[in-house]
C-alpha cells in the first residue's frame, strides 16, 4: 500500500505532466485571424469603444 506522501507526490507529477502537455497544445494552436467584415463601418469597433450609433441610425449586430 502507498503511503500518503507517495500518493501526493504521483499527485504532483501527474499535475505537472498536465500543465506541460496543455501548454505544448496551446503552442502548437494557430491563433486564428478574424474574417474581414464586407460592407461594415470604418474605423473602430464600435461595440469595443461603445460608439453604437452613426447619423442617427443604430446599429442593430
Amino acid at each position: 500500500m502507498a503511503s500518503k506522501r507517495e500518493i501526493a507526490q504521483r499527485i504532483k507529477d501527474a499535475g505537472r505532466r498536465a500543465r506541460a502537455e496543455a501548454e505544448a497544445r496551446r503552442s502548437a494552436e494557430k491563433k486564428a485571424e478574424p474574417a474581414p467584415e464586407h460592407g461594415g463601418r470604418n474605423g473602430p469597433e464600435p461595440t469595443r469603444f461603445g460608439d453604437w450609433e452613426k447619423n442617427g441610425l443604430i446599429s442593430d449586430f
